[in-house]
């Protein structure tokens, strides 16, 4: 967190999750309310019962601002359920590759391989159109999809440490193979996954509002940003603010994922830090 970069990324990312959490008191408007004698509203305006529509409002009358609130809160939980239901599966899956090796490695690493040679948004609009269109629904398909990532970052971390001393001591003590791959091996593969953890958020927001947007992400009843980019594209001439705020935010919240990603991995690299402090001595 020495980086300014990341620093101010950090800060962007909490604001968007305290709105996503505490919007609903924020903005105490109706996401989904329709209200035909405002519709289209520019942002700043007063709409019929004299509320002020601060993003103004969309073709059915519904407050901009509201939908993306609503919308934030809907990202951030599938994003996060995402990365935990993919991330705790390809952990589970790459230690066994990693730790086994043999006809379980090449098992599972065929498996994720095959699942890499096809496009993973095809995937995911292939099992979420077989599923149906709700948000569970999303979250398992966005994670069918999302596992082998952590399992290759898990499994490699692994193979390095299997075979490490204090792994076989701990085979010489009796230690079980469950017992050495929870506590002696996980630990050295934290860092890569938090690392690949915090990438992958960003781009499983991406991935929820390409479903969205298709129609094939969150019901209707419940606003996303994806959904609310969709409902706007057909009025970018004259009312571009509805496909504008959930679209800049989207691009700000996955610039932000992608430094802090970035701060990470350069904070877990040796190289890096041998860098630093060379370069600390030498000031």
């Amino acid at each position: 967190m020495r980086s300014t970069a990341a620093k101010i990324a950090l800060t962007v990312l909490a604001l968007f999750a305290l709105v996503a959490v505490f919007g609903p008191w924020l903005v105490p408007y109706d996401s989904v309310a329709t209200r035909v004698a405002d519709r289209l509203l520019p942002p700043g305006s007063t709409t019929s019962d004299g509320a002020l529509a601060l993003l103004g409002t969309d073709q059915d009358g519904r407050d901009v601002l509201a939908q993306f609130i609503a919308g934030s809160r809907v990202s951030l939980l599938v994003a996060l359920a995402v990365v935990a239901v993919g991330g705790l599966a390809g952990l589970a899956l790459g230690l066994l590759a990693g730790y086994y090796g043999g006809w379980v490695d090449s098992l599972i690493s065929r498996v994720g391989d095959m699942q890499l040679a096809f496009p993973s948004i095809l995937l995911a609009i292939l099992l979420a159109g077989v599923l149906g269109p709700s948000l569970l629904n999303v979250i398992i398909a966005l994670a069918v999809t999302r596992w082998v990532i952590f399992a290759r970052v898990v499994r490699g971390s692994a193979l390095a440490a299997r075979n490490r001393e204090f792994v076989d001591s701990a085979r010489v003590m009796g230690a079980s193979d469950v017992r050495i791959m929870t506590r002696y091996i996980f630990p050295s593969c934290v860092q890569p996954l938090v690392v690949a953890a915090t990438m992958q958020v960003g781009l499983t927001m991406v991935a929820e509002a390409a479903l969205s947007f298709l129609g094939l992400g969150v019901p209707l009843d419940q606003a996303s940003w994806g959904s609310t980019i969709s409902n706007g594209r057909d009025y970018l001439d004259s009312a571009w603010w509805i496909a504008a705020v959930p679209g800049i935010a989207l691009t700000l919240v996955v610039i932000c994922v992608g430094v802090l990603g970035d701060a990470f991995r350069d904070r877990s690299d040796p190289h890096t830090k041998n860098r630093q402090s060379t370069t600390a001595v030498v000031r």
